[in-house]
């Protein structure tokens, strides 16, 4: 792409309006992220009794381990719900702008 393609796409509102809402995703999703695992470092820290209690009696599985996969869980569902949005939403936006800065050669 030629820099004048470039500089007209960086010029394009629709290209804005693209990336703050790209940034702005994105910015939560990191805000969440690190609310969940600093929340659980904070668990570990301030109640590692909790942590070390069977889910029930009897059994092998403690708190701190089904908190652990909770937290890759959601990792997991960020990662899939940032994946969903900028395949259904982005990528076709910026693939239609692309499109529109190409045809006007």
């Amino acid at each position: 792409m030629q820099q004048a393609h470039i500089d007209q796409t960086k010029a394009n509102p629709a290209y804005r309006r693209l990336v703050a809402s790209r940034r702005r995703f994105s910015f939560t999703l990191t805000a969440l992220m690190i609310l969940t695992y600093y929340g659980f470092v904070l668990f570990v820290a301030l109640g590692p009794h909790l942590l070390a209690r069977p889910l029930y009696a009897g059994a092998t599985m403690t708190v701190g381990v089904l908190a652990g996969v909770g937290v890759i869980l959601i990792a997991l569902g960020m990662t899939a719900c940032y994946v969903l949005r900028a395949n259904r939403t982005f990528d076709p936006s910026m693939s239609a702008l692309l499109a529109n800065v190409q045809q006007g050669d």
